[in-house]
Protein backbone atom coordinates (compact mmCIF):
# COMPACT_ATOMS: atom_id res chain seq x y z
CA UNK A 1 0.00 0.00 0.00
CA UNK A 2 1.19 3.45 -0.96
CA UNK A 3 0.41 6.42 1.14
CA UNK A 4 0.20 9.92 -0.26
CA UNK A 5 0.09 13.09 1.08
CA UNK A 6 -0.43 16.36 -0.51
CA UNK A 7 0.41 19.97 0.64
CA UNK A 8 -0.15 23.62 -1.05
CA UNK A 9 -3.59 24.05 -1.42
CA UNK A 10 -4.81 27.47 -0.21
CA UNK A 11 -6.58 30.56 -1.48
CA UNK A 12 -5.34 32.40 -4.63
CA UNK A 13 -7.14 35.19 -6.72
CA UNK A 14 -7.62 34.71 -9.94
CA UNK A 15 -4.98 34.91 -12.30
CA UNK A 16 -2.37 33.87 -9.26
CA UNK A 17 -0.58 30.44 -9.15
CA UNK A 18 0.05 27.56 -6.90
CA UNK A 19 2.20 24.52 -6.73
CA UNK A 20 0.63 21.22 -5.25
CA UNK A 21 3.00 18.44 -3.67
CA UNK A 22 2.36 15.02 -3.18
CA UNK A 23 4.66 12.75 -0.83
CA UNK A 24 4.92 9.28 -1.78
CA UNK A 25 5.59 6.60 0.26
CA UNK A 26 5.25 2.70 0.78
CA UNK A 27 6.15 1.74 -2.59
CA UNK A 28 8.75 2.00 -5.25
CA UNK A 29 7.81 5.24 -6.86
CA UNK A 30 10.01 5.51 -9.21
CA UNK A 31 7.86 2.32 -10.86
CA UNK A 32 3.98 4.22 -10.92
CA UNK A 33 2.49 6.23 -12.71
CA UNK A 34 1.69 9.31 -10.96
CA UNK A 35 -1.78 12.13 -11.33
CA UNK A 36 -3.82 14.71 -9.98
CA UNK A 37 -7.60 14.34 -9.65
CA UNK A 38 -10.10 16.94 -8.44
CA UNK A 39 -13.41 17.20 -6.93
CA UNK A 40 -15.30 20.20 -7.08
CA UNK A 41 -18.83 21.04 -4.39
CA UNK A 42 -21.60 18.49 -6.19
CA UNK A 43 -19.32 17.25 -9.16
CA UNK A 44 -17.82 14.55 -10.01
CA UNK A 45 -14.37 13.58 -9.71
CA UNK A 46 -12.02 14.89 -12.76
CA UNK A 47 -9.20 14.26 -14.31
CA UNK A 48 -6.72 16.86 -13.85
CA UNK A 49 -2.94 15.46 -15.40
CA UNK A 50 -1.17 12.56 -14.93
CA UNK A 51 2.70 11.45 -15.81
CA UNK A 52 4.53 8.26 -16.88
CA UNK A 53 7.26 6.43 -14.06
CA UNK A 54 9.78 8.44 -16.10
CA UNK A 55 8.17 11.33 -15.90
CA UNK A 56 9.07 12.14 -19.60
CA UNK A 57 5.07 11.62 -20.86
CA UNK A 58 2.45 13.68 -18.96
CA UNK A 59 -1.34 14.15 -20.20
CA UNK A 60 -3.83 16.99 -19.33
CA UNK A 61 -7.27 17.67 -19.24
CA UNK A 62 -8.06 20.50 -21.96
CA UNK A 63 -9.54 22.57 -19.46
CA UNK A 64 -6.17 23.23 -17.88
CA UNK A 65 -3.28 22.02 -20.47
CA UNK A 66 -1.27 25.56 -20.77
CA UNK A 67 -2.02 26.46 -17.45
CA UNK A 68 -1.09 23.38 -15.86
CA UNK A 69 2.27 20.97 -14.85
CA UNK A 70 2.79 18.05 -13.26
CA UNK A 71 6.45 16.67 -12.85
CA UNK A 72 7.75 14.13 -10.46
CA UNK A 73 11.21 14.07 -8.58
CA UNK A 74 12.07 9.96 -8.34
CA UNK A 75 14.68 10.47 -6.09
CA UNK A 76 12.60 12.46 -3.44
CA UNK A 77 9.52 10.60 -4.00
CA UNK A 78 7.33 13.37 -4.72
CA UNK A 79 5.33 14.74 -7.45
CA UNK A 80 3.89 18.11 -8.11
CA UNK A 81 1.20 20.05 -9.95
CA UNK A 82 2.36 23.77 -10.73
CA UNK A 83 -0.70 25.89 -11.39
CA UNK A 84 -0.85 29.15 -13.07
CA UNK A 85 -3.61 31.71 -14.33
CA UNK A 86 -6.06 30.47 -12.38
CA UNK A 87 -9.89 30.48 -12.69
CA UNK A 88 -12.72 30.30 -9.92
CA UNK A 89 -13.39 27.03 -12.25
CA UNK A 90 -10.32 25.56 -10.74
CA UNK A 91 -11.67 25.60 -7.34
CA UNK A 92 -11.87 22.03 -5.64
CA UNK A 93 -10.00 19.45 -3.69
CA UNK A 94 -6.91 17.98 -5.58
CA UNK A 95 -5.69 14.86 -5.01
CA UNK A 96 -2.65 13.05 -5.97
CA UNK A 97 -3.35 9.60 -7.25
CA UNK A 98 -1.46 6.46 -7.95
CA UNK A 99 -2.21 4.43 -10.77
CA UNK A 100 -2.75 0.81 -11.08
CA UNK A 101 -0.82 -0.10 -14.17
CA UNK A 102 2.21 1.53 -16.29
CA UNK A 103 -0.06 3.53 -18.68
CA UNK A 104 -1.49 6.70 -18.06
CA UNK A 105 -5.27 7.23 -17.97
CA UNK A 106 -7.96 9.93 -17.61
CA UNK A 107 -10.29 6.95 -15.74
CA UNK A 108 -10.23 7.55 -11.88
CA UNK A 109 -11.06 3.43 -11.47
CA UNK A 110 -7.56 2.92 -12.93
CA UNK A 111 -6.04 4.48 -9.73
CA UNK A 112 -6.02 2.66 -7.01
CA UNK A 113 -4.39 4.80 -3.88
CA UNK A 114 -5.13 8.21 -3.29
CA UNK A 115 -4.19 11.51 -1.16
CA UNK A 116 -6.70 12.80 1.51
CA UNK A 117 -6.82 16.08 -1.07
CA UNK A 118 -5.88 19.41 -0.40
CA UNK A 119 -8.36 22.58 -0.74
CA UNK A 120 -7.58 24.66 -3.59
CA UNK A 121 -9.73 27.50 -3.25
CA UNK A 122 -9.80 30.69 -6.09
CA UNK A 123 -11.75 33.81 -5.55
CA UNK A 124 -12.39 36.53 -8.50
Amino acid sequence: QVQLVESGGGLVQAGGSLRLSCAASGGTFSRYVMGWFRQAPGKEREFVAATTASGNTTKYADSVKGRFTISRDNAKNMVYLQMNNLKSEDTAVYYCVKAIGAVVTTSWSRYDNWGQGTQVTVSS
